[in-house]
């Protein structure tokens, strides 16, 4: 099974595909799609999209997994931002007709690394060593996407190849 998994964000949102074939995990590509950094929101929404949307034709991933949205009460206007970033990147995994599936951070955090807390070096540490990569993968919305595709694999094959789509 070949899964795209995306950290979502407005002006970087980092993406991992990996395939699963005989339980071991291998690397297909992984980068950042980037937004404008300037511009309107409608224009930096876009380029996520036909970012995201050229990743899915390019690699035709199976099912796209990525994390769910995350609200800090002290900053609510970026859960909204958010939002919108997220919403163009399911729009495109609509548009190439591939199921999505949602993970909170704390779940893909306590799969990968077994705390639900782990900090971001853990993770690019954990990320680096279960792919056989040379470095921590970088910048580390990379090794969040990364996380997200190998904790949709593990927790598919757990549960006989369906994972919980939203």
């Amino acid at each position: 099974m070949r899964i795209l998994g995306i950290d979502p964000g407005l002006n970087t949102t980092g993406y991992g595909v990996l395939d699963f074939k005989g339980g071991k995990p291998k690397l297909i590509e992984a980068g950042v799609v980037r937004g404008k950094a300037s511009g309107t929101l409608a224009e930096r929404v876009q380029e996520i999209h036909d970012g995201v949307a050229d990743v899915i034709a390019t690699l035709a991933p199976a099912v796209m997994a990525i994390e769910e949205l995350y609200s800090h009460y002290d900053r609510p206007t970026t859960a909204i931002l958010m939002g919108h970033a997220r919403g163009v990147i399911v729009l495109a995994a609509a548009e190439a007709g591939i199921p999505v599936a949602h993970y909170r951070a704390t779940q893909i955090k306590k799969t990968i690394t077994g705390s639900g807390r782990a900090p971001k070096w853990q993770m690019q540490e954990a990320i680096r060593t279960e792919l056989g990569l040379p470095t921590l993968p970088e910048p580390p919305d990379v090794a969040d996407a990364l996380a997200i595709a190998l904790c949709h694999g593990y927790l598919s094959r757990r549960l006989g190849g369906k994972a919980v789509s939203r």
